[in-house]
């Protein structure tokens, strides 16, 4: 299934000299406890006055993960649809449920008799959101809004949960809503007393 994204450059107009890290992620609204966020990107070495394309999509992906250590497909996904797991003839399998509680979030029910799983969301290939020891009965919910945050990190990983303080620190909110392309400007950094936090703008703007 295809869906429109939103093509973005990430342009280095900073005075850092310590080539740091630029940490992308998002929040999943539909947890109202301190969930840990996942880096969904993480982009290395680039240079003062490079830029680095990268695309986001308007669909994701859900997979799960068993308690056997065997994960799911990847399975194209859009707010408002339930997944389960479930035992079939062949062993465990994810499928389609119907709709889920609301319009604006993605449902993964564990439906299994024993086990517990993992719920796995991805966007552009590349994990976004996970939930863990989802017992059986239970659920994970997922929901994003149209915004990402971004900022400047040291020693992050791309696909792995953050701690909270680099989480903390990254808090650069940008809203894609309504855009079709733009370049995202970094600037500030530097070195020693005269150094300034660092700044993301959107510029260059062309919306859908």
């Amino acid at each position: 299934m295809d869906y429109d994204s939103i093509k973005l450059r990430l342009i280095n107009n900073s005075s850092d000299a310590n080539n740091s890290q630029v940490v992308i992620f998002q929040k999943n609204v539909a947890t109202n406890f301190g969930e840990l966020a996942i880096a969904w990107r993480v982009i290395n070495n680039l240079g003062r006055n490079d830029y680095h394309p990268f695309e986001y999509s308007m669909g994701m992906e859900v997979c799960c993960g068993d308690s056997w250590g065997n994960f799911t497909p990847h399975m194209s996904s859009i707010p408002g649809e339930s997944f389960h797991m479930v035992l079939d003839a062949t062993g465990n399998v994810l499928n389609k449920d119907g709709v889920s509680a609301s319009a604006k979030e993605v449902e993964v029910r564990n439906d299994l008799l024993r086990g517990a799983i993992s719920a796995n969301i991805l966007k552009d290939g590349k994990l976004l959101a996970a939930k863990t020891s989802v017992a059986p009965g239970q659920k994970a919910v997922f929901e994003f809004k149209p915004t990402i945050f971004m900022g400047v990190a040291s020693q992050v990983t791309e696909g792995k949960v953050m701690n909270s303080a680099i989480i903390s620190s990254v808090n650069t909110e940008l809203s894609l809503l309504g855009i079709a392309s733009a370049d995202i400007v970094m600037t500030g950094g530097g070195p020693g007393k005269d150094s300034t936090p660092f700044e993301f703008n959107l510029e260059n703007i062309a919306w859908a």
